[in-house]
């Protein structure tokens, strides 16, 4: 869930920043020493918006938070949704690819190809390198077919299997990221939704291009994680 929604739907105030388009903002960002967004502040405390655990502490809010998922039934739905897209992807058409998805300059191939790079970074954190941003930023080649990236996919996936038959999957087990050590049950539990919402984007991506499919995820799918409640942000 993003930030903004997790606010607005607990009816708190706040004031929201694009720190992109606003120059203030931008040097707000700054003065406080932080380089990524979302954030939430309050003078000169901060926290990076990533964790609702983190969010509840620093809000003080009395409620429940964390997965609501065992790390078993995520990786069940993380590999589903994994599945899903190795079907979905190819059918999407091949002059399709550059264009952008809604309300943000990515490409259909950059979407498609991000989806599974979330789930390559969650396995490159858990093997102690940090997730930092810029791995989320990475893209695939520019001649990239679906074909190629449904093979990238695919190797993600088993890589995915390989680490959760004979890993270490101890769902206390701290990792590291840019935003503070992230147990690995929150750390799966996050790469499972936004995995899962990028899929959910490509099924409406197809049917906007007038692809038929078979749709084979459905709410639910997406019951029980904190999924944004728009396919799109806004």
């Amino acid at each position: 869930m993003r930030l903004k929604e997790f606010l607005s739907v607990r009816g708190i105030d706040f004031v929201s920043v694009n720190v992109l388009a606003d120059p203030a903002g931008f040097a707000e960002l700054e003065s406080l020493g932080v380089r990524s967004v979302p954030v939430l502040s309050r003078g000169k405390d901060f926290i990076f918006g990533q964790s609702t655990r983190e969010i509840v502490a620093f809000l003080g809010l009395q409620e429940k938070s964390g997965p609501e998922l065992s790390p078993p039934e995520l990786y069940a739905r993380l590999d589903k949704f994994m599945t899903a897209a190795i079907g979905l992807l190819p059918l999407m058409p091949e002059e399709k690819l550059h264009v952008h998805v809604p309300g943000r300059p990515r490409s259909y191939r950059a979407l498609a190809f991000h989806l599974f790079r979330v789930v390559a970074a969650f396995l490159d954190a858990q093997q102690g390198t940090t997730l930092v941003q810029a791995a989320f930023r990475e893209e695939p080649a520019a001649d990239a077919g679906m074909a190629d990236v449904a093979a990238y996919g695919a190797g993600v996936q088993t890589r995915f299997r390989d680490w959760w038959a004979h890993g270490d999957t101890e769902a206390a087990r701290l990792l590291p990221t840019y935003y503070g050590d992230q147990s690995l049950h929150e750390l799966l539990e996050r790469t499972t939704w936004h995995s899962g919402q990028h899929v959910r984007q490509w099924m409406m991506l197809l049917e906007r291009e007038g692809v038929a499919h078979d749709r084979p995820l459905g709410e639910a799918d997406f019951a029980r994680l904190p999924m944004p409640a728009n396919v799109w942000d806004g």
